[in-house]
């Protein structure tokens, strides 16, 4: 059962009864409230035997008030001046937390957590203070996004091998033939393009898919994998995206092991990511990547693939990778 506070106008009306000698019951009857209701606002709220609608009202906020604690971080506070100049200088809000917890040890009560702050920014009224604290933010996105509420579908895809099984020599980055993989979404996540990016020598392959479902991640990546020799396919790393639920059937298509990275863990596919940032260049998001052909995915393949790399003292991952595949052919157990 519902229940909601009288109103004003409700606790005029008890009043007024009561002036007319209405009893409780018949009250209640009036505004659809249990007289019980009614006889519990009356004894509430009549500390001198008399009850007065006004005074009943007062009563209700000054009770009120303390389950209304004084908010933290006001935004005519010194300490907001002093986040807003941070924020100002390109700080994040968890930075100045941080740096708030450490230098005022002295002075805990100005500690704020960084859900106080973005709180306190977003809390501003419509104007240009709110509009400019907004842009300093990372993303300067408008309103927030929730933190929780969304279905966590990590765990669902089934025979998942973790990353920490991998052979060390993946880590070492010695053998080539590891890759790590990825998809790019495209607008309203409706399309999507395969990444894939051979670790030793960073060459970088784009799979066309016709969307960012398991049938289409099994057909897209086992395509691309396949145009490699067979000595170059050993491995791939992915996140614990739901499109990779029919991982097996990949395996058993290309003979290529896949190994999953921790959730929320993007370093453990560094290349990858870094990859993906620089595709980006040429399918922004927001893009139909359905009308991408993989014609123009192979040429924006090879553009990446012709850029000179500092970790490879300049020289460009196909060549990396030509060096890779003519030591695979003149000794070709050495790099098993």
């Amino acid at each position: 059962m519902n229940y909601s506070e009288f109103s004003f106008e409700e606790r005029s009306f008890i009043q007024i009864g009561l002036s007319e000698g209405l009893s409780r019951r018949a009250i209640g009857r009036q505004l659809k409230r249990s007289h019980t209701a009614v006889i519990r606002e009356i004894n509430r709220n009549s500390p001198d035997g008399v009850y007065q609608a006004c005074k009943a009202q007062k009563l209700r906020n000054q009770r009120r008030q303390p389950c209304r604690p004084k908010k933290k971080l006001s935004a005519d506070s010194e300490l907001f001046q002093l986040i807003i100049d941070m924020l100002r200088r390109y700080f994040s809000p968890e930075q100045i937390s941080g740096y708030l917890k450490e230098q005022m040890k002295l002075f805990p009560e100005q500690y704020v957590c960084r859900e106080t702050i973005y709180n306190a920014i977003y809390a501003l009224p419509v104007g240009e203070l709110k509009k400019e604290l907004i842009h300093c933010l990372r993303h300067g996105r408008s309103t927030r996004k929730p933190r929780r509420g969304s279905v966590d579908r990590r765990g669902q895809i089934p025979d998942m091998v973790s990353i920490h099984l991998r052979p060390p020599e993946v880590d070492d980055r010695t053998v080539p033939g590891h890759w790590e993989g990825d998809l790019i979404k495209g607008k309203n996540n409706a399309s999507a393009v395969g990444t894939l990016v051979e670790m030793t020598a960073g060459y970088v392959i784009l799979a066309r898919m016709t969307d960012a479902t398991a049938t289409s991640a099994v057909s897209g990546f086992s395509a691309a994998l396949n145009r490699m020799p067979d000595r170059m396919k050993k491995s791939m790393t992915y996140d614990q995206g739901r499109e990779m639920a029919k991982h097996a059937e990949i395996t058993q298509k290309t003979g290529v092991a896949i190994y999953f990275a921790d959730p929320h863990s993007p370093w453990q596919r560094g290349a990858n990511e870094n990859i993906n940032g620089l595709i980006r260049q040429y399918l922004p998001k927001g893009m139909d990547l359905s009308e991408v052909t993989q014609e123009e995915l192979d040429k924006i393949a090879y553009s990446l693939n012709i850029r000179p790399r500092k970790r490879f003292n300049f020289k460009c991952p196909i060549q990396m990778m030509t060096e890779k595949l003519e030591l695979i052919s003149e000794a070709p157990d050495q790099l098993q």
